[in-house]
């Protein structure tokens, strides 16, 4: 039985300079999000609203873009197991 390569895929460490120049590419909302990560993560998406005072869909949108950049990850909270928590990759 083979594993593809999605399954055995370790994300890469990215430098500080490989990071900003992925964010660099962004659009302001991503940035605005990342930023807010940076100083206060893991946030739920509710919680980046808030913080960002961003709407909800923007937020949606920033964190599928920094996800596409591979920038984030995500997790399930452990205080409440139905919400996704995001954090830089750094």
């Amino acid at each position: 039985m083979s594993t593809s390569s999605a399954e055995t895929r370790t994300p890469e460490i990215l430098t500080e300079a490989e990071f900003r120049d992925r964010l660099r590419e962004l659009p302001p909302s991503a940035k605005l999000v990342a930023k807010v990560l940076e100083t206060d993560a893991p946030l739920s998406q509710g919680r980046l609203a808030e913080e960002s005072l961003l709407p909800d869909r923007t937020v949606r949108y920033a964190l599928n873009r920094l996800e596409d950049a591979e920038l984030i990850e995500s997790r399930y909270s452990f205080k409440d197991a139905r919400k996704q928590v995001y954090y830089l990759r750094k």
